[in-house]
């Protein structure tokens, strides 16, 4: 994991949604679990919600990304343009390098 203020991931970076399954509430929607995406930009660095929502401090802090995914590699027979993208917010822990 990168420290605050040195994103792991540089737009344009391909990467997957991990597929790992931790005890207690994550922030990850199902649909996206394994799939694979393109970093579109790095938001922020914000504390982790995961261990604020234990009465942590959430620290340290983890770099936030954009990441662009093609529609029609999300949902099989999707009928619409070729184009079609669908972005979702991540916390860096819950990305890996997906070539």
């Amino acid at each position: 994991m990168s420290p605050a203020g040195h994103p792991l991931y540089a737009p344009g970076t391909p990467v997957r949604v991990r597929t790992h399954t931790p005890p207690g509430h994550h922030r990850v929607p199902l649909y996206l679990k394994g799939r694979r995406g393109v970093v579109e930009r790095h938001v922020t660095d914000h504390p982790n919600p995961e261990t604020l929502a234990y009465g942590k401090d959430g620290l340290p802090l983890l770099p936030v990304y954009t990441v662009r995914f093609v529609q029609r590699e999300l949902w099989p027979g999707y009928a619409g343009a070729p184009e079609d993208t669908l972005a979702a917010d991540f916390f860096e822990p819950w990305l890996e390098p997906g070539a």
